[in-house]
């Protein structure tokens, strides 16, 4: 029986060519396509292509809009699409569109005719923590990947630290050595399975091995391997020992968080005898018993970037650690076991355990077997290794909250080398060198950014080949060799050598360094025009010769103008001083600048002198240098005169690692509500200059009348905070600009972070802090890179 009602016609297929840019390889965007395609009905493939992901997808145009809309809308965690780009819209399908959805092989950058400009720069997935699928397998008795130190799956695992090379493929990475059993293999090429196409797929009959080795037969004789190699290093750690364990980007130093003696022990194998250690715990209930921690910073703990997280002790102490895990320090750094090595071995141990950098003191992280076998192997109980390579250096990142925001300190593995956005895109590829310490580099190609990992200070050889080979993997991965160099001012800053070093000195870009600070801040929140930039940190070199550290900018990408600064004061022979805090107070004491304010009288100079006659070796050489400035350099840092406090106080007189002084002066105000120390501020030769000396005068005043440390040590924050609101009200009045940016390493303190940005905000300006980058030097080359992008795209 015929309806008078014809049915509609069917939907004609058309074809779509799409280019999905960003983060897409590494991070199971080809299974999602293809689960996604085969949902909707539609035919076509998908592949890998340098640094993209290149879709072609057949079917009815109701059910290609709706892929396309679904391809941004749900897309894997792991993924940062930047763009997708169609090309070839409308084009009707071929005769093969209704073959099905296909994962194709990778292609490379040429072999089919495509335009260059038409391939986006490759970008490296960062390596991720343990899921939580993963981690139930492991934990599963009845699981074929029981117990398997590298389980890993689309979601999760090595990423950065094993590719040799994109398009991301098993074959270019170090995984390659290792041949798929039948069974991964059937996982890996099943579409209904989490390890379809994960690349770096393994489990115990296939993938690497766990082996132990005692300390001479590191790394060619091994004493166990699996379940008897975890075993033996938790009996090691038990018994006190300290343990070198391979991770994912480079050796750690191993020792339980409990034991006083092997955290001293662990202390002098690294040369450094006060700053805190880092301690890992296997599960955020873990992290509860130890410390009180808000939403935020349990959402960044359990992250898939797994960083050290900085977070608040508390109140009553942490007795379940050694005391010397964070003397001194106002924050405790914990994490998350990274990978199912870290989380069994946890497990195996039964205690936290301290989790550090294999190396020694500030040297890059040691990746290669044989370096550590010569470096760590003799100075440790043994070795916890295995057999794949690691490809690229990457030391754990360091995050914190802090005024609801998640920042990040140490950018290392989890973020990098995720790319960032530079609001210019820079006409031409540039390599940006960083500064001096906590040095990263950043290769900026277009619009994009890649900013290289962590390496540690540029002080020795060590640092400078890290540099090197980390410089030189991006560039080769990426295909591309700048021409342009950009650093910073300072001539002596080893990072400033190596620019020179590097082609033409007319296309080398110097960039000032607060300047850097600043841009930094600014590009990663999008920022093109003018702001009120307050660049709080130890030194730099500034635009008049010289030593900067304490400052309020106007700056945009292109240039800066100096608004305001702290009042200066010698620095008793120079680079000394700022390991001796002692010496920076005396700096201030016989040589800080008179700005008409209140200053300390005869008889309590004379009774801090002797304080400090007794406690500084050299008193007598210090204090000649500081009056007569022979050798003394001035300086207006913030970051110096937080040492002076914390010396004045009896706090800290020398410093093991950077910033020490004002961590300890931090961590003696935690908790402390107190009404803040005089401060004032005078005009100068064309800027608003805070008055030092007025502020330590009241500090030391107080002191000698009894006043308690804790309460002086909060008073001088509460004054540091209201006197940068003060800055920036009287540079907002003369500008009319009201967006303000701060950065600079003096910005890690939370106290006067959170008291500076509520405040400000509460006046309502704009206030953006780093949080992508480091507000450290570790995000200066960042800020390099986005100020001779937008240099250059001027030209």
């Amino acid at each position: 029986m015929s309806s008078d009602v014809d049915s509609p016609p069917a939907a004609a297929a058309a074809a779509r060519h799409w280019q999905v840019r960003g983060t897409v390889q590494g991070v199971g965007f080809r299974p999602f396509a293809h689960r996604l395609a085969t949902e909707l009905g539609l035919s076509g493939s998908v592949r890998n292509r340098a640094g993209v992901v290149e879709i072609d997808a057949f079917g009815p145009p109701e059910a290609l809009a709706e892929f396309r809309t679904r391809l941004s809308a749900e897309a894997p965690p792991l993924a940062a699409i930047t763009a997708i780009v169609e090309s070839r819209p409308g084009v009707a399908a071929p005769p093969e569109a209704a073959a099905g959805f296909t994962i194709q092989a990778s292609a490379d950058l040429g072999g089919d005719g495509r335009a260059p400009a038409e391939v986006a720069p490759a970008e490296i997935p960062p390596d991720a923590g343990l899921c939580d699928a993963c981690r139930a397998e492991v934990l599963d008795p009845a699981d074929r990947r029981h117990r398997y130190p590298f389980t890993n799956c689309t979601a999760c695992g090595p990423r950065a630290t094993i590719i040799d090379d994109l398009p991301y493929d098993r074959a270019r990475t170090s995984m390659a050595g290792f041949p798929l059993c039948p069974r991964c293999r059937a996982e890996y090429l099943d579409p209904a399975d989490r390890r379809f196409h994960a690349e770096p797929i393994a489990c115990p009959e296939c993938g690497p091995q766990a082996a132990w080795y005692s300390r001479p037969g590191f790394p060619d004789v091994s004493e166990a391997v699996g379940e008897t190699a975890l075993s033996l290093a938790a009996q090691r750690l038990a018994a006190g020992g300290v343990i070198a364990v391979k991770g994912l980007g480079g050796y750690q130093l191993v020792c339980d968080a409990t034991d006083p003696g092997a955290v001293a022990r662990l202390r002098e194998i690294k040369h450094r005898p006060d700053k805190p250690f880092a301690v890992m715990v296997p599960d955020l209930a873990a992290v509860r018993a130890l410390a009180c921690v808000t939403r935020t910073e349990e959402n960044l703990l359990a992250g898939a970037a797994r960083p050290i997280v900085l977070v608040r002790p508390w109140p009553v102490g942490v007795p379940a650690l050694a005391p010397g895990v964070a003397p001194d320090a106002p924050r405790l750094g914990l994490f998350l076991p990274t990978t199912a090595l870290h989380l069994l071995l946890l497990l195996e141990a039964g205690r936290p355990l301290v989790v550090t950098s294999g190396n020694t003191a500030d040297a890059p992280i040691i990746v290669d077997d044989r370096i550590a076998a010569g470096t760590l192997a003799p100075v440790c109980d043994g070795v916890l290794a295995h057999d794949r390579p690691i490809r690229a250096r990457y030391d754990d990142s360091v995050a914190r909250a802090v005024h609801e925001r998640t920042t990040v300190i140490r950018r290392a593995r989890g973020f990098a080398p995720a790319a960032l956005g530079l609001p210019i895109a820079s006409p031409e590829p540039l390599l940006a060198v960083g500064a001096h310490l906590k040095h990263t580099f950043t290769l900026a190609i277009g619009a994009r950014a890649f900013v290289g990992p962590h390496t540690g200070d540029l002080s020795d050889l060590a640092a400078l080949e890290a540099f090197d080979e980390a410089a030189e993997h991006m560039q080769r991965v990426h295909r591309v060799r700048p021409e342009t160099v950009v650093h910073d001012l300072h001539p002596e800053y080893l990072s400033t050598k190596i620019a020179a070093a590097i082609g033409n000195p007319d296309r080398r870009i110097a960039v000032q360094h607060h300047h850097a600070h600043i841009a930094s801040c600014a590009a990663e929140h999008g920022i093109t025009d003018p702001v009120l930039g307050v660049a709080y940190d130890g030194l730099g070199l500034g635009a008049d010769g010289t030593l900067w550290g304490g400052e309020v900018l106007l700056a945009d990408l292109r240039g800066f103008r100096r608004l305001a600064r702290f009042g200066t004061a010698p620095m008793p022979g120079g680079e000394a001083a700022v390991r001796h805090p002692l010496r920076m107070a005396l700096g201030y004491l016989a040589g800080g600048e008179d700005l008409g304010g209140r200053r300390p009288d005869p008889a309590t100079v004379a009774a801090a002198l002797a304080g400090i006659a007794d406690r500084e070796p050299k008193y007598d050489t210090v204090l000649r240098l500081a009056l007569s400035g022979t050798g003394s350099p001035r300086a207006s840092s913030a970051g110096r005169l937080f040492d002076a406090a914390s010396a004045l106080l009896g706090l800290c007189d020398h410093v093991s690692y950077e910033g020490q002084a004002a961590v300890t002066l931090e961590a003696a105000s935690q908790g402390v509500l107190a009404d803040p120390l005089p401060w004032r501020i005078v005009e100068r030769d064309g800027l608003w200059v805070l008055d030092c000396m007025t502020t330590l005068t009241a500090l030391l005043t107080h002191r000698l009348e009894g006043a308690e440390i804790p309460e002086l040590a909060a008073a001088f924050h509460e004054a540091l905070a209201l006197a940068t609101a003060d800055l920036v009200h009287k540079c907002a009045a003369d500008t009319g600009v009201r967006t303000v940016c701060l950065s600079g390493g003096v910005w890690q303190n939370n106290r006067l972070t959170e008291a500076v940005a509520a405040g400000l905000e509460g006046e309502g300006y704009r206030v953006l802090i780093n949080q992508r980058v480091p507000c450290n030097d570790g995000g200066i080359s960042f800020g390099q890179a986005a100020i001779a992008a937008a240099r250059l795209a001027e030209r």
